[in-house]
């Protein structure tokens, strides 16, 4: 595969996330660099975060591992042990299975991006550490239930 022009990719804006959790991820986007260059055994992507904005949820994967290293900018690393800043070339890794749920906050006045490569499976399950939530995914799509299984119904953030 030739390389790959990053300013011909279109950021991927919005979240799947159902209302109203779907607000706390305004000023994130991607880049799906790895769907771009036709890989089918993982995900690569550069997450850009406004000033201000989550990358995510705080959450944990049961199947799947990630791999997020900064690349631009400095964010901060929201997990169970707290808060670690990470500068440009600082690595994370979070295994399957492993419930220290993590998301990243961008903290500053400037744009950052990470790149975060995690494994595809064709089933997953992950929960979000600080909500009664979780996402079923399957070949069909992906369900957002209570974390017991359960209807989501209402708000309770």
């Amino acid at each position: 595969m030739p390389k790959i022009d990053l300013s011909k990719l279109a950021p991927r804006t919005g979240s799947i996330y159902p209302a109203p959790y779907d607000a706390q991820v305004a000023g994130r986007s991607s880049l799906r660099v790895g769907d771009a260059g036709g890989l089918t055994q993982f995900g690569a992507n550069i997450v850009i975060l406004a000033p201000g904005a989550k990358s995510s949820l705080r959450h944990w994967h049961v199947e799947q591992d990630e791999f997020v290293m900064v690349t631009q900018g400095t964010c901060t690393l929201v997990d169970d042990l707290g808060e670690t800043p990470m500068a440009v070339g600082d690595c994370a890794t979070f295994k399957a299975g492993d419930a220290n749920g993590h998301c990243f906050v961008n903290n500053t006045d400037d744009e950052a991006r990470f790149l975060v490569i995690g494994t595809r499976t064709e089933t997953e399950t992950a929960y979000y550490s600080d909500l009664d939530l979780k996402i079923s995914v399957d070949t069909t799509g992906f369900t957002f239930t209570r974390k017991d299984g359960s209807p989501l119904k209402g708000d309770d953030t």
